[in-house]
């Protein structure tokens, strides 16, 4: 008798960035440590700190003078009101140090602790995604979502197409202007099912959100925590090259959204065609339960209300993101109110309430320990001190190119930054003081540094590992091997509109 031979999967979410994190780690070994002198405002003594690469620190007086005395064009008014609040780098003060040791033991250590620490990181998530899960699991127990959906499928009738236009470009305005990212996460409960319910697939929705967030963020034109504080950092007002900005937007989410629709509809007229096929009747049983659409359901005041209060949390959510500033303590906070305002109105007894939360929360349980192992491979960048030897390496063979040479590699350049430092702020204050001056260099305006940046580290944000791509997946359990089948060709393609636009930006000067 012939033996079966197996199939062979695509390793989990969990394993893809454990891989990632094992060679991260051994690159490590080969990479020189290194660090550049940054200067920090403190607030308490009103002087900037500076801190040299040797862990060295001493206090200057906190004035234009002193940032001008270590090249650093940044508005002192950036630093004393907030804007620029992490330590930035001080051009031309890179300095090797020794390596950490480590030894095989040292280096295991490193390894685990990454981990765990990774996952206390990001605790302030790991707690929204629970909470969430527990909101969502009540309000299923009520019956409100199955009620809900069927009303809405009724309504998406002949105007499938719609709900990808829609919610790709609401998702990504939020990611254009104020960096509208992680909490999306809490629009796939939501939205897959309205997908399935519509004929696509469970990748349908994963696009829709993922590629607003993604190519929003990416193509940003005010978002605070991108274009603003990089433009501060490289000294320039954030309206600089502003209009180029809107154009992008506008051209990178017109693209994104016209080939999600294709593979939609492809799906919605075919099912055999979608990428995940295979899991479609698992997908459907998960996200859509025993819903017979066949049989129109009551959809009483309780299920109406309930459903009214956990969209309310939405609302305030994106307010208090886009106006107030939150993060994900104060967002946890208000989906944590909604589940004690559904247990005066959903109608569940004590004990089918907190075991729907509990349920709820649990499945959710591994997409947040996903967003913890993600942190990990940062971590291991900064205990070992490589960051800043990449950034000073890319810097000195940048420097003498022609101008369309140069504005178009270093946007490859910011594509390996990118991957490797997840934080947009993060590396804006680290590389936009030594980035931005080698645009006086060459020759051209300093607003193409900050469109070079922007889309070189959003654009990697596709297929990165180390970002939101694998915590969103984990959501609708879909393979990464299925969402670059899916989204390569996409990526290609806005890979050469920028290249377009940064050529024809450098050229109509």
């Amino acid at each position: 008798m012939a033996k079966t031979k197996k199939k062979r999967s695509f390793p989990t979410a969990y394993t893809v960035i454990v891989i990632v994190l094992i060679c991260v780690q051994a690159l490590t070994f080969f990479i020189p440590s290194g660090k550049y002198s940054t200067l920090e405002y403190d607030s308490g003594s009103d002087k900037f700190v500076i801190t040299e690469a040797n862990g060295k620190t001493f206090k200057e007086s906190a004035t234009q003078k002193t940032l001008d005395k270590y090249k650093i064009k940044i508005k002192v008014s950036k630093f004393k009101d907030g804007t620029i609040y992490r330590p930035a780098a001080i051009p031309n003060t890179y300095h090797e140090i020794k390596k950490p040791k480590r030894g095989v033991f040292g280096t295991i250590n490193q390894f685990l602790t990454s981990q765990v620490q990774g996952v206390v990181d990001s605790v302030d998530i790991i707690v929204f995604v629970l909470i969430l899960g527990g909101v969502i699991g009540v309000v299923n127990a009520t019956g409100a979502m199955d009620s809900g959906m069927q009303r809405l499928s009724e309504k998406l009738k002949g105007k499938q197409k719609w709900l990808i236009i829609i919610v790709t470009s609401l998702i990504a305005l939020g990611g254009t202007t104020f960096g509208l990212a992680e909490e999306t996460i809490a629009f796939y409960p939501i939205l897959v099912p309205i997908f399935l319910l519509a004929g696509y697939d469970t990748l349908t929705a994963v696009a829709a959100v993922y590629l607003g967030t993604a190519i929003g963020s990416m193509s940003s034109t005010i978002n605070p925590f991108s274009t603003v504080i990089a433009s501060n950092a490289a000294g320039i007002n954030f309206t600089n090259g502003l209009p180029m900005r809107v154009l992008m937007w506008c051209a990178a989410v017109g693209i994104s959204i016209v080939y999600t629709i294709r593979y939609a509809e492809k799906v919605r007229k075919d099912p055999k065609k979608s990428l995940v096929a295979d899991q479609a009747d698992d997908d459907k049983e998960r996200f859509l339960g025993d819903m017979d659409m066949s049989v129109k359901s009551d959809f009483s005041m309780r299920q109406k209300l309930s459903l009214i209060v956990f969209a309310l949390g939405f609302i305030v959510m994106i307010y208090g993101v886009q106006q107030l500033g939150w993060y994900f303590t104060e967002i946890a906070v208000v989906f944590l109110a909604v589940t004690y305002i559904l247990i005066f109105i959903a109608g569940l007894t004590e004990s089918k309430f907190v075991d729907s939360f509990v349920n709820g929360a649990r499945d959710l349980l591994g997409v947040a320990l996903t967003v913890g192992l993600a942190r990990s491979v940062g971590i291991v960048m900064e205990k070992s001190f490589v960051s800043d030897t990449i950034m000073h390496y890319f810097s000195n063979q940048i420097s003498g190119m022609n101008s369309v040479l140069f504005i178009i590699v270093l946007f490859f350049v910011y594509i390996i930054l990118g991957f490797f430092i997840q934080s947009s702020s993060g590396l804006a204050v680290l590389s936009m003081p030594i980035m931005a001056p080698l645009a006086d260099v060459v020759g051209i305006d300093r607003s193409l540094i900050i469109n070079a940046y922007n889309w070189g580290q959003g654009i990697i944000g596709l297929i990165a590992p180390t970002g939101l791509i694998l915590v969103s997946l984990s959501m609708v359990n879909i393979g990464f091997d299925k969402w670059l089948k899916f989204v390569l060709k996409l990526l290609a393609m806005i890979v050469v509109l920028i290249i377009v636009f940064l050529s024809v930006g450098v050229l109509i000067e």
